[in-house]
């Protein structure tokens, strides 16, 4: 199946307390990367994201975006160390005594002593919110998917006309091919008429299209070519990640469509090796959306 590396998704669950939002992008890179957002109390669980994710990216850069709020993460309360408050209270209490001060102990005087305070986070239900998180990325991811599923499918589409125009090149290429031999015969036969005013001998002519003919022949090529074409064919149905294959694939085509330009000494097959690397190119441009 043809998928695109490009794509969004987002999802968002509501818990006791708490809400988990997640949103992933997807854009083109050569290999599968992942960059992954989330509030740092949850870090335990980046590598399950991403082995989750992975089920489903095989190539391209995804960045991952995962917000928890809630009243639940921002409450906080104080604890107190009642025991060292007690010997603080009793140690003003001595000191009063001891000096005879007749000032009263205000609670003022106990909150200075730092120490009997705390301020901590209350206690989360962190495994329902990690549960959370990783449904709500499944879910985003989902939506991801079917967004590469359907721009890949326009991909093909697109793909598919463009080797619809290669092919007839092709088919061009398969019958001007022959007519080769016969123009080179007539260009050289009219340029030694020219020059020797007599008659030509015909064998030497005929020795020399020959061995024209040997290194121009491009039926080599265009076989190889039609091969590549199929397999082309065979790889945009394949249920897998198919992009570098068909990127290296598209290479071996282009190769063969220079050979036939560099070998062919024909105008018309030129213009056609021309319009053939122009499909090429333009098959190249989609392949790299391609996963």
């Amino acid at each position: 199946m043809v998928k695109s590396m490009t794509g969004f998704g987002k999802s968002g669950k509501q818990g006791d307390g708490f809400t988990v939002n997640v949103e992933i992008k997807t854009v083109n890179h050569r290999f599968c990367e992942q960059l992954i957002k989330l509030p740092k109390q949850f870090l335990i669980i980046e590598e399950q994201i991403k082995k989750n994710i992975l089920k489903y990216i095989h190539r391209g850069r995804a960045e991952v975006f995962i917000a928890v709020e809630g009243n639940e993460l921002n409450n906080q309360k104080v604890e107190v160390d009642w025991l060292l408050l007690d010997r603080y209270h009793q140690l003003l209490t001595d000191i009063k005594n001891r000096y005879s001060i007749q000032q009263t102990i205000t609670i003022d005087d106990l909150l200075q002593n730092k120490d009997c305070f705390q301020l901590v986070d209350a206690e989360l239900n962190k495994e329902e919110i990690e549960t959370m998180i990783l449904l709500a990325v499944e879910d985003a991811v989902l939506e991801l998917d079917k967004m590469r599923e359907k721009e890949g499918e326009a991909l093909k589409k697109d793909i598919l006309f463009l080797l619809e125009g290669f092919k007839q090149s092709i088919g061009i290429l398969e019958k001007l091919a022959p007519q080769v031999s016969v123009m080179y015969r007539e260009k050289i036969k009219a340029r030694v008429e020219s020059y020797l005013q007599d008659v030509m001998d015909e064998s030497r002519l005929a020795s020399e299209v020959a061995v024209f003919s040997e290194k121009a022949d491009i039926n080599e090529e265009l076989i190889r070519l039609k091969s590549h074409l199929q397999q082309f064919y065979e790889i945009l149905e394949e249920k897998k990640t198919i992009g570098r294959k068909l990127d290296f694939l598209l290479q071996e085509m282009n190769r063969e469509v220079n050979t036939i330009g560099s070998k062919a000494n024909s105008a018309e097959i030129g213009k056609e090796v021309v319009e053939m690397k122009s499909y090429l190119e333009k098959i190249k441009e989609q392949i790299q959306n391609m996963e």
